[in-house]
């Protein structure tokens, strides 16, 4: 039996970087017995973004309005609920995520019976960590939703996540807007379902900027705490 997977890749802007994502995503071997489909989540990007995509026959669903990552992944999720895919796995537009990674989400999801799995940059230490101020920040949220969940999630601000179909029909009908990562994985748990976390290699960005910047830092802070709760004390 075939699987579909879809591969949501959320794009602001990465005309310089999705070229050599997608030929590393059309070389990478995805194991037997799933069958996957690329598809850009274009963000309102003002470069040449779409044009890139369509240059690799990549299917480009453009949104009206800037969203902001919360959004494009929802886009594509719900995408993934309406044509009837098994999985859902997001990936960056920035070359963080290297393609030759979705083998170990996909057999850790087997192995685990995973509702999702979280790929982690801080279990094994191994590639790209990020900026120590960055990782000051990650290990408050791996506070915050240890106390929040019950659950060690080293890595919850990490994008590199697969979904199965109980999580694809979930984040399809609610999901948060910005920064959505931590959040996501109160409102997950609420709902029971199974998070395994698993370490993966990533890469440093190939181009363009963070939408977080320094003094985004402080409201970054602010607002997931904040969303974090709320997920925590409402009705599912």
């Amino acid at each position: 039996m075939i699987s579909r997977l879809l591969i949501i890749i959320p794009c602001f802007n990465e005309e310089t970087t999705l070229p050599l994502l997608l030929e590393k995503l059309k070389n990478t071997e995805i194991p037997q017995g799933y069958d996957y489909v690329p598809v850009i989540v274009n963000d309102c990007s003002s470069d040449r973004t779409r044009a890139v995509a369509e240059r690799h026959n990549i299917q480009v669903l453009d949104l009206v309005n800037n969203l902001g990552i919360g959004g494009a992944v929802q886009t594509g999720i719900r995408y993934a609920l309406a044509n009837n895919f098994d999985l859902a796995i997001q990936m960056d537009g920035d070359g963080q995520h290297p393609p030759g990674e979705i083998r170990k989400h996909l057999e850790a999801m087997n192995r685990y019976n995973a509702d999702v799995v979280i790929g982690s940059r801080f279990l094994t230490k191994e590639g790209f960590q990020t900026s120590f101020l960055r990782r000051v920040g990650i290990r408050y949220f791996y506070g915050l939703n240890r106390i929040l969940t019950g659950k060690n999630i080293y890595d919850s601000t990490s994008g590199f996540r697969l979904l199965g179909k109980k999580a694809i029909a979930l984040a399809a009908r609610h999901y948060p807007d910005d920064y959505p990562e931590p959040e996501s994985l109160v409102f997950f748990s609420r709902a029971g379902l199974s998070i395994k976390e698993i370490p993966v290699i990533m890469s440093p960005r190939l181009g363009g900027k963070s939408s977080i910047n320094s003094f985004a830092s402080l409201y970054y802070f602010i607002k997931v705490t904040l969303s974090m709760f709320f997920s925590y004390i409402r009705k599912l």
